[in-house]
């Protein structure tokens, strides 16, 4: 029986070619297509889809606010985001209104395919370097002022090296944008406006030798 799959996508050049990717995967049929939560809303109690492949910015929305009505319409479908870029932040969202998982719009055709087919076999298809993260935030691990996560540490320890941002993200495998977001937050958990004064604090607080 074939995986049924909601497309909500505003754009049709990238709807066109997402659909098409999936068509041709075995197992997968694209049931239908919407290009605003609206439709998605009236398409899902329609179709009745396995996944609801969803598209982060829409014109009437945020689609991770939709998750949890979309869900219910489904009845027994799932969501997974589709975005242009993402953060430990948006898949904290995504994990929290009920979502699946999120993929990026940048991703290839096999790891889409990938991750609708782990969707509807009922697992979650985050990156290794948000999930991590994901769950800090989840568990409430994270967010509080002087407590760094794993990669956070892993980030600090690699500042206090010297580390350029292009070199932690090579170091610790990661998009630039993502060690990007590492370096953030631990300038802001440490009070610090630069990278040079987060080191300075992290040896001042025994945080770093």
């Amino acid at each position: 029986m074939s995986i049924r799959v909601l497309l909500v996508e505003d754009h049709d050049m990238v709807a066109e070619a997402l659909g098409m990717a999936l068509d041709l995967a075995s197992g997968i049929q694209v049931v239908g297509r919407a290009v605003s939560l609206a439709e998605a809303a009236a398409e899902t109690g329609r179709c009745r889809p396995d996944v609801v492949l969803l598209d982060r910015r829409l014109p009437d929305g945020d689609g991770v606010d939709a998750i949890a009505s979309l869900t219910a319409a489904a009845r027994g479908g799932r969501v997974l985001i589709l975005t242009a870029e993402a953060s430990a932040s948006v898949a904290t969202r995504v994990a929290e209104a009920g979502g699946a998982g999120l993929v990026t719009k940048s991703s290839g055709l096999k790891e889409l395919e990938s991750a609708v087919r782990e969707v509807a076999a009922g697992g979650v298809v985050f990156a290794p370097d948000l999930l991590a993260e994901v769950l800090d935030r989840l568990t409430g691990r994270a967010g509080q002022p002087g407590e760094l996560t794993a990669r956070e540490r892993e980030t600090l320890t690699l500042l206090g090296e010297g580390a350029s941002t292009v070199e932690i993200s090579r170091q610790l495998g990661v998009a630039r944008n993502t060690a990007r977001n590492h370096v953030q937050r631990v300038l802001e958990k440490l009070g610090a406006r630069s990278k040079l004064e987060a080191v300075v604090i992290a040896r001042r607080d025994g945080l770093l030798d």
